[in-house]
């Protein structure tokens, strides 16, 4: 009998504690786990969080963001370790006129037409049509990134490599004003953010090249360059110059400067004039484009603080003719102007004008290219800057091109690789910060 009540108490004690792990088991679970299902409609109740859980959780994000921007910036610091220094007296010509479909809707600048000769006999014995891209392009060198658009982020990021592989410092972006564009584009202006915040990762400076928009005046030049210093001029990448006056003031760069009178520029560029932009919160350094000899004298009567040559055609122009680069350097040290020499690496334009034939320049595999490094060097100028980074329409570009077979006949840079004018610009930039230094001894 003694027995059995043992046996009844443990089997008794061993129930309770049973009773009681359940108990515990079905507390512990959450309602996910909950063998029991809720009523139709209801939802559990969600678990309140107090301030400090609410931090902890914001602060533990905000230093997994920042450990992935400080992975990220270390990467894109590790690969600017790999490119040479950035040389701030190398510019190069950026255009941003480019379209295709996925960005822009449609192909711009890459379906460019042919273009008519100004002589109705001539024009006659020439096709006028227009360009069908992709594989149809109006250039006559194909792109190894294909037929792009400019406001493709990835390709923004490829052209500041290539300018970095280069050691070019600024890039110096066709501008027009906003709502305005060439014959062949769209605007391009909203595109300039992004290009800065890309070119401030790497390093890479940006001047303004203002086009000859239509109705360029020296009112509406005073408008659009208080827009461009007001939107651009505070950012770290808006490229400035500190003149023998030492004031550090923004580089400008005025294309076709000449369809303005000097009397019109006078307005706007001398001092003593009660409208000129001098001493004023939007004052700069305006880079006029010299392409006669009698233009030396209307840059100088305008105000403009030095000059440009541009094309990269040996012969085509007074001021791109290399024989002449000495007696321009002389004149700009006499009348205290700055000196910029622009060279590129050979040009052709058939694609778009199919009878030009008397100004296209053979590249002979780089020969052109050193060699008009070499003449601009000689003739000691203060910037160089090369024509062009991608104008492919005239075919004067450095970015890399690739062979393409088709329909269209392209020419490539073969035997050499697409990378090679980036490495011959590379070569003579550090050539030239050479120079320099010893110039300034």
């Amino acid at each position: 009998m003694a027995r059995f009540r043992r046996k009844s108490c443990i089997t008794l004690i061993a129930l309770v504690l049973l009773v009681l792990i359940v108990t515990v088991v079905l507390k512990a679970l959450t309602p996910e786990d909950s063998p029991f299902d809720n009523p139709v409609g209801e939802q559990p109740v969600p678990e309140r969080r107090n301030d400090d859980q609410i931090q902890r959780e914001n602060y533990n994000k905000l230093v997994q963001r920042q450990m992935t921007d400080s992975a990220q910036s270390d990467k894109l610091e590790a690969a600017l370790r790999k490119f040479p220094p950035p040389n701030y007296y190398l510019h190069a010509f950026y255009y941003t006129w480019y379209g295709n479909p996925k960005f822009d809707g449609k192909y711009i600048h890459w379906d460019h037409p042919q273009l008519p000769h100004w002589d109705l006999k001539v024009a006659q014995g020439y096709p006028q049509a227009r360009h069908v891209p992709p594989e149809d392009i109006g250039a006559n060198f194909y792109p190894s990134l294909g037929a792009y658009s400019s406001r493709d982020p990835s390709i923004i990021e490829s052209h500041m490599q290539q300018l970095r592989t280069a050691a070019i410092g600024v890039l110096v972006v066709s501008w027009y004003p906003p709502n305005m564009s060439d014959d062949n584009g769209e605007p391009t202006d909203d595109i300039v953010p992004l290009l800065m915040e890309v070119a401030h990762k790497y390093h890479v400076k940006v001047a303004f090249h203002i086009e000859p928009y239509k109705g360029r005046d020296e009112v509406n030049m005073l408008t659009n360059v208080k827009y461009i210093i007001d939107k651009y001029g505070d950012h770290p990448t808006f490229f400035k110059y500190r003149t023998n006056t030492g004031k550090l003031l923004p580089l400008i760069y005025v294309y076709d400067s000449y369809l303005m009178n000097s009397e019109q520029w006078g307005k706007l560029l001398k001092h003593t004039d009660s409208n000129s932009i001098r001493d004023t919160p939007y004052d700069a350094i305006f880079i006029a484009l010299l392409v006669e000899e009698k233009h030396k004298r209307d840059i100088l009567t305008a105000g403009f603080d030095g000059v440009y040559t541009y094309f990269a055609t040996n012969g085509f122009s007074y001021g791109s003719t290399q024989r002449n680069w000495d007696s321009l350097k002389a004149f700009c040290e006499d009348n205290n102007l700055i000196y910029i020499l622009s060279v590129g690496p050979g040009y052709i334009d058939t694609g778009v004008r199919p009878w030009n034939f008397q100004n296209t320049r053979n590249r002979i595999n780089g020969k052109y290219y050193e060699t008009s490094l070499s003449a601009a060097l000689q003739a000691r100028p203060d910037f160089i800057a090369i024509t062009s980074f991608n104008e492919w329409h005239e075919g004067t570009q450095i970015e890399m091109a690739i062979p393409k077979m088709g329909q269209t006949v392209y020419m490539d840079y073969l035997p050499n690789k697409p990378a090679i004018y980036l490495e011959i610009t590379r070569k003579w930039a550090a050539i030239f910060g050479g120079e320099r230094r010893k110039w300034q001894d």
